[in-house]
């Protein structure tokens, strides 16, 4: 791609909001599963354990330094809903 494309020149100027949009709803989702987590006292290891990922990849998304899959969301968002049955 040109760097003096209008897409490119667009995009530089305004941003991506596919991107932010992405971006905010990982942060929301992050939130959201440390708050659940803390309503339930349940730890991060242990929710680790019982979705089967790796503790410091679960600590890497609640910080917002990784990205979700929809796999994973789905997953978690079982395993909250699990806790909260509780």
């Amino acid at each position: 791609m040109e760097d003096n494309d209008f897409v490119s020149i667009w995009l530089e100027e305004n941003g991506n909001p596919a991107i932010e949009e992405l971006t905010q709803l990982n942060l929301d989702i992050a939130s959201k599963t440390a708050e659940t987590l803390a309503d339930r006292g349940v730890s991060e290891n242990e929710l680790a354990v019982s979705v089967d990922i790796n503790p410091d990849e679960i600590k890497r998304w609640l910080m917002g330094r990784h990205s979700f899959s929809i796999k994973t969301i789905k997953e978690i968002s079982g395993q909250l809903a699990a806790y909260s049955a509780k």
